[in-house]
């Protein structure tokens, strides 16, 4: 970083560190992230109606996204009957649990690294010194 740059209050990176390789998109996609979140709260799963209310998802939505989590062996469907009307009961799977919670430990490091920007010196909107706003 040259004086001038450090100077202006460049910040040194390195190469790929804002890159969050670990933020898988079958698990970032806002329905899937919910449904997901909703399941790791409930170790026992939960059935697809309820599921349907948590996550404020169609049928028709909610099957497809459940569809795609089982593809990727991120939950487990499992069919049942209750007083003979036939239910459907969705849980994370083991390996699903694990690899939610790595993709929650991604979201954090994202949060750490955007903190240092959020709390800067300088407040939010005043050049910093040196630079002049691009119209």
């Amino acid at each position: 970083m040259s004086p001038s740059e450090r100077k202006k209050g460049a910040r040194r990176t390195v190469k790929g560190s804002h890159a969050y390789e670990r933020l898988d998109r079958v698990l970032h996609e806002k329905a899937r992230l919910g449904i997901l979140t909703a399941l790791a709260a409930r170790r026992d799963g939960a059935l697809f109606t309820d599921l349907k209310e948590l996550c404020s998802l169609t049928d028709g939505n909610l099957s497809r996204h459940v569809q795609v989590l089982a593809e990727a062996g991120l939950v487990e469907v499992w069919k049942g009957q209750d007083g003979g009307r036939p239910q459907t009961l969705i849980r994370l799977s083991a390996a699903g649990r694990a690899q939610f919670l790595d993709y929650l430990e991604e979201l954090e490091q994202v949060i750490r690294d955007a903190r240092p920007g959020v709390t800067g010196d300088g407040a939010e909107g005043d050049a910093p010194p040196g630079w002049v706003a691009a119209q």
